[in-house]
């Protein structure tokens, strides 16, 4: 288990250096660029099987104990350590991150993205997954810190290389706010570590911050959160996502909604609730505050690109929904509940399985009509993907109700649970705000729902296309197999949420509770 853990977090390091060494004769094949692309297929395979297996191997009676753990001094004069384990709470986000991950590069193999060379595409992505599975699996603040910026890099040239129009300005966008709330939240942790004396974050969290005072906690909360915040992101620190997710391409997207927005509301539940509770307690209302106001603000945005005449573009839209969608997620997490937390995971992990399959179908609507601007694709009746290419149209709407948190399906636990743990906060926190909190979170999922039927109306359903209309391609091969394991996992998350509620239930319970069993 400790191998599995360990290979499954370096394997992908390995594969690209590999990715970027020329390839053996036997293995070029016709085409060198097919040859690398299956690489990254290999390889991201490979680190799948080995995340299952982890899985398989987890010990599920205990899902509160630290698993599968490497404990290796790295700089002892700060007492920073090689330290890795995984429990109920981050497993389920390795095995998401490796899921999504081997599905991007399976899609691009068969869909290169356009651009340069794939050896750097390639490359960049296995940088990219190595990084976002070490924020899941380090047990050290500083680890943390280093796999937490490993991934700005790699997103970086893949939206200015890979991406579409616009993508030189949405790459710096999104690499300027990213570095700049790190910087700040490194602050913080260093902050924690030095003051408690370690930066191993079991032993902080056993603490319970009982050796770091109540001033020490709010400063260090409010650093540590401005950084996790703009990674969420967390209104209004929002406004680098909408155009990163519009000028990424497919697979870009994909993982920056998938797994790289997880990583900053997993810093709020490993990091923020455990080591500094007191720090917490104080800005928990605001940061509800900030949460409903992401909720209510991302429904409206998308209204508004999803009105006709709006010219607004169908992958900005599922952006700004992605603001919405974390904001129940925070709002979860700021109740400081086991309700509340064991919501905000579920949410996380469905919010990755559904806007992650809602940018696989963008991305191939803008591929057969070379734009994904609402109001082109509309036309004057519509898109009509339900008469034209049914199973595409299908799938929309799916991902669509399942978005829209459609009981039945993965998306409606997450936000049901989170707004359960917001109506009966932890105790000293204000029950009236956090009744007003719930009032609006409700208020949102109504608005949500709203901007999500309109664009299937506006874009599934339409007059019967003409006879001398060009035909546009159903689902193929490569999409159907990159697709239905998420359909499949968001029905399955959605029939049966105890499969994931019993990894996160015990080990939050334990985190809330000082490290106590």
């Amino acid at each position: 288990m400790q191998f599995l853990l360990a290979f499954t977090v370096a394997g992908p390091l390995i594969g690209a250096v590999a990715a970027l060494l020329p390839a053996p004769p036997g293995l070029k094949g016709k085409s060198p660029d097919q040859a690398v692309l299956r690489h990254g297929v290999t390889v991201t395979g490979v680190i799948l099987v080995a995340a299952l297996a982890l899985a398989l191997g987890f010990d599920h009676d205990q899902p509160s104990r630290m698993q599968a753990t490497t404990d290796i001094s790295w700089i002892p004069a700060l007492d920073v350590r090689i330290h890795l384990g995984v429990d109920g709470i981050s497993l389920p986000l390795l095995v998401l991150t490796a899921l999504l991950t081997f599905l991007c590069a399976l899609y691009s193999y068969f869909k290169p993205p356009a651009g340069p060379s794939p050896k750097g595409f390639v490359a960049l992505l296995l940088v990219l997954e190595s990084g976002t599975l070490a924020t899941f699996a380090v047990l050290d603040l500083m680890l943390f810190f280093l796999a937490f910026e490993t991934v700005l890099i790699p997103m970086y040239f893949l939206i200015a290389r890979w991406g579409g129009e616009g993508r030189q300005p949405a790459a710096w966008k999104f690499i300027l706010f990213t570095l700049l709330g790190s910087v700040v939240m490194l602050l913080g942790l260093l902050l924690v570590g030095l003051k408690a004396g370690t930066f191993d974050m079991v032993a902080l969290a056993t603490d319970n911050g009982r050796g770091l005072s109540a001033s020490l906690q709010v400063i260090a909360v409010l650093a540590i959160v401005i950084g996790l915040a703009v990674k969420t992101p967390m209104w209004p620190l929002h406004s680098w996502l909408p155009d990163a997710h519009t000028a990424a391409p497919t697979v870009g997207s994909v993982l920056l909604a998938g797994v790289l927005l997880k990583m900053g509301t997993y810093g709020f539940v490993r990091i923020v609730l455990p080591v500094a509770p007191e720090g917490m307690h104080v800005f928990a209302p605001y940061l509800a505050a900030f949460a409903v106001a992401g909720i209510v603000y991302g429904s409206l945005a998308c209204l508004a690109l999803a009105r006709p005449g709006a010219k607004g573009d169908l992958k900005r839209l599922i952006a700004y929904s992605s603001v919405g969608h974390m904001g129940f997620v925070l709002l979860g997490i700021a109740s400081m509940t086991p309700t509340g937390v064991n919501g905000a995971l579920f949410a996380n992990i469905a919010h990755g399985l559904i806007t992650g399959l809602l940018f696989f179908l963008v991305g191939a609507i803008k591929d057969r009509y070379g734009t994904a601007d609402l109001d082109t694709l509309a036309g004057a009746t519509g898109a009509a993907l339900y008469g034209r290419a049914p199973r595409l149209g299908g799938l929309l709407a799916f991902g669509a109700v399942a978005s829209l948190g459609l009981p039945g399906l993965a998306g409606f636990w997450g936000e049901m649970l989170a707004m359960f743990g917001a109506f009966q906060p932890a105790e000293g926190l204000s029950r009236p705000a956090f009744l007003t909190y719930t009032a609006v979170a409700c208020f949102g999922t109504l608005l949500t729902a709203a901007y999500l039927l309109v664009v299937v109306r506006r874009v599934c359903m339409g007059a019967k296309p003409a006879a001398d209309s060009p035909p546009l391609a159903d689902v193929q091969g490569y999409e159907f197999a990159a697709w239905t394991p998420l359909a499949a996992l968001t029905v399955l998350a959605g029939l049966w949420p105890a499969v994931l509620l019993g990894l996160t239930d015990p080990a939050v319970q334990q985190l809330l509770a000082g490290g106590k069993p």
